[in-house]
């Protein structure tokens, strides 16, 4: 036999007992343990004292109504009773004995308190219709009614001895108080289960066991009340179950309970707590298995709180992730509209330096040309001036031939001055002579003169000529000037075009790239690769050539290493196939 196998009593369990109510300052029994608070059924009105087993019905036949308002109507001429009879015996015992100063205040002490009756009696009745009975509100009814009670009695009493028709003329006096409050408390049950049809109702317990037995019935009384018992032979079924296993307790240890272990002690322990036997002997066992289950319960709390971190760091991450991305796109298409802005910039100061060197080229062949024109134009002046001093030098070179022809005849004349008088030397011949000397010496410094004439005239000739020559090389070299400035502009033109073909073909390259990756899902280590090869193609294919510090710029990575990770797989993506 063991713990749970005693002898059945002589009253079977109710096999539907419902575990006791708890109340107020009870301890709290362990949760999900049955027969326990959660489990106990409703807590009955303490208006409740019916003797039946049964419910009322819900509503009422139309006989059960005019018996109703009958009632109501017989009760409210008893309330008019008994305040017209005890008014006057209140009020005129408060004036005589309570030393109130005038009648008039007894009286109004007499209406103050049959008025606050009437009032509490009517909240509690009102209360208990809409199902939401006050339960203490009765006592100061009860107490007021008391005290009607004692100063009807008291205003009855006899001023000497008292006789046995005074005893009973001052209990005659609180005959009507009693009957009234008596009603009242009636109609307060009866309105709790008309407007609760439902509520479960608790029997009572018969007088003669009052009689024979108080103390135990008092005990009884008092477990009924505290744990919600509403059943007096389920009550006394656990009685019988309590002192059947204490007995089969004393016959396993052979009359020695304090040899029992504490769970089989459980029992007699529990029992004033409203616990069956049944329920004290499984409680080790349930709060075991409660405490396993809270157990259980957090642990899986703490799992499922680290899973919903898990997820939650997961979905940061993924959340920071997709912001980088974005960020990665957002910069990839700055970038790519950067350096597209920058070779069309660099494209424009190409062409513009290209063009403003040309055009100084042109300004300065057309000003070298006008320098030189200007040139040409002195040396021709000059040229005028030579023809002038040349026209000067045949003038001088006619005067030295007559000159000469002067010798001639100065010769002749020496000859036949020489002739006449060849040994006679006068004075004039010396002179002639010498004067002859004179003009051959004028003569030959006259024709000095006009050989360098021709020379400087030859000179200005040839530098005439070169003067043409070089004006002629220079209005070639402003009309070569000129078309080279023409073919600069148009080659700066078709390659503003070239350079726009290819920002669109690019742009739209790495648009469709971009799509090809959206629609891959790619990570961002997947797209970086990706743009470092097409950037590998835009510099001809070869991986060698493309610098770091452009895929750090690109890509904005500070380390060098990892650049030429992203080199080193777009180039491996790029053998493995690899076209944008």
């Amino acid at each position: 036999m063991t713990i749970t196998d005693w002898p059945r009593t002589a009253a079977e369990p109710d096999p539907d007992t419902s575990a006791p109510a708890a109340v107020s300052g009870t301890p709290q029994p362990v949760s999900r343990t049955p027969g326990i608070v959660s489990e106990t059924t409703e807590f009955i009105s303490e208006t409740e004292s019916g003797t039946g087993t049964g419910t009322s019905p819900a509503k009422l036949t139309g006989t059960q109504k005019w018996t109703a308002a009958a009632i109501v109507i017989a009760a409210l001429a008893l309330a008019g009773i008994g305040l017209y009879l005890s008014f006057e015996h209140v009020a005129d015992f408060a004036f005589k004995q309570l030393r109130f100063e005038s009648k008039g205040k007894g009286q109004l002490f007499a209406v103050g308190v049959d008025v606050g009756i009437m009032v509490m009696i009517a909240v509690d009745l009102l209360m208990a219709w809409l199902k939401r009975p006050i339960s203490w509100i009765r006592y100061p009814v009860w107490l007021l009614t008391g005290a009607t009670v004692v100063l009807n009695a008291a205003s009855g009493a006899p001023e000497g001895a008292w006789k046995l028709l005074d005893y009973v003329a001052a209990g005659a006096h609180g005959v009507v108080p009693i009957l009234f409050i008596t009603v009242v408390e009636l109609g307060r049950t009866a309105i709790d289960r008309v407007v609760r049809p439902d509520q479960a109702e608790r029997d009572s317990i018969p007088m003669l066991r009052w009689v024979l037995a108080p103390v135990a019935t008092a005990r009884i009384f008092r477990r009924m009340r505290l744990w919600g018992v509403t059943s007096y032979p389920e009550m006394i079924r656990r009685d019988q179950q309590l002192i059947a296993y204490e007995q089969w307790l004393k016959r396993k240890h052979k009359g020695d309970i304090s040899k029992a272990s504490e769970d089989e002690l459980l029992p007699m322990k529990m029992a004033p707590y409203g616990y069956t036997v049944d329920q004290a002997l499984a409680m080790p066992d349930e709060q075991e298995q409660a405490a396993q289950e809270r157990e259980e319960e957090a642990e899986r709390r703490r799992l499922d709180a680290e899973t919903r971190s898990e997820v939650a760091k997961a979905a940061s991450e993924a959340e920071r992730l997709r912001a980088k991305g974005k960020v990665e796109a957002v910069r990839a298409e700055v970038d790519g509209q950067t350096g597209q802005a920058r070779a069309h910039a660099r494209a424009q100061v190409s062409a513009a330096e290209r063009a403003a060197e040309l055009e100084e080229a042109a300004l300065e062949t057309a000003v070298i040309a006008e320098a030189r024109a200007r040139e040409a134009e002195a040396e021709r002046k000059e040229a005028q001036e030579r023809e002038a001093k040349a026209e000067a030098d045949l003038r001088t070179a006619e005067l030295e031939r007559q000159a000469a022809e002067k010798r001639k005849e100065a010769a002749e004349a020496d000859r036949v001055a020489a002739a006449e008088a060849q040994a006679i030397e006068t004075q004039a011949i010396a002179e002639a002579r010498e004067a002859a000397a004179e003009a051959n010496r004028r003569a030959a410094e006259t024709e000095r003169a006009a050989a360098e004439t021709r020379r400087a005239a030859a000179e200005t000739r040839r530098a005439a000529a070169e003067a043409d020559r070089k004006t002629a090389e220079a209005v070639r070299l402003q009309e070569v000037a000129l078309a080279d400035a023409a073919r600069v502009m148009k080659e700066a033109a078709e390659a503003e075009r070239a350079a726009a073909e290819t920002r669109r073909a690019a742009a739209e390259l790495e648009r469709r790239a971009v799509e090809a990756e959206d629609a891959a899902k790619l990570k961002p280590r997947e797209r970086a690769v990706r743009k470092v090869a097409r950037m590998i193609l835009a510099v001809g294919g070869n991986a060698n050539v493309l610098p770091l510090a452009d895929i750090q710029h690109e890509l904005a990575v500070t380390s060098p290493g990892t650049a030429s990770e992203y080199r080193q797989e777009a180039a491996e993506l790029l053998a493995s196939g690899y076209r944008p």
